[in-house]
């Protein structure tokens, strides 16, 4: 099992394995609980972890070409759980194809963090910019 130092670390797992469409990584990153949670937009809450996987199986197969910019993180946490919340900007083909409002949320289990909770939902102030065909 990778081991991250902190909560930036993970996320940075986070958004390496998700550019390069690697499930492995992804796997990686997050914490192997029944309690872990996943949200993609317009989608239903996803909770454990094989239910989790399956669906950043089915979204990573489709992130050729794709870039992730993040912006306007704020950090919110504790001694053992941290959450992010932030932008991303999804680029495919160079193009915009949508912006997110992302939260994530580490937890420290005593050696390492990981991730336990991504929702993602489309910014409302960009709505006219997004593309309903986006990988997120």
């Amino acid at each position: 099992m990778a081991k991250f130092s902190s909560p930036e670390a993970a996320e940075e797992a986070f958004y390496g394995a998700f550019e390069a469409g690697d499930p492995e990584a992804m796997r990686a990153v997050w914490q192997g609980t029944p309690d872990c949670v996943c949200i993609h937009p317009g989608g239903e809450r996803l909770q454990g972890i094989e239910l989790v996987m399956d669906s950043w199986d089915d979204i990573l197969a489709s992130m050729e070409d794709t870039v992730i910019r993040r912006s306007g993180l704020t950090v919110l946490g504790g001694s053992d759980l941290v959450t992010h919340v932030l932008h991303e900007h999804l680029y495919m083909g160079g193009e915009l194809r949508g912006v997110i409002l992302a939260t994530n949320a580490y937890r420290f289990n005593g050696l390492s963090w990981h991730m336990v909770l991504h929702h993602a939902s489309p910014d409302p102030t960009t709505r006219s910019r997004w593309n309903r065909r986006s990988v997120h």
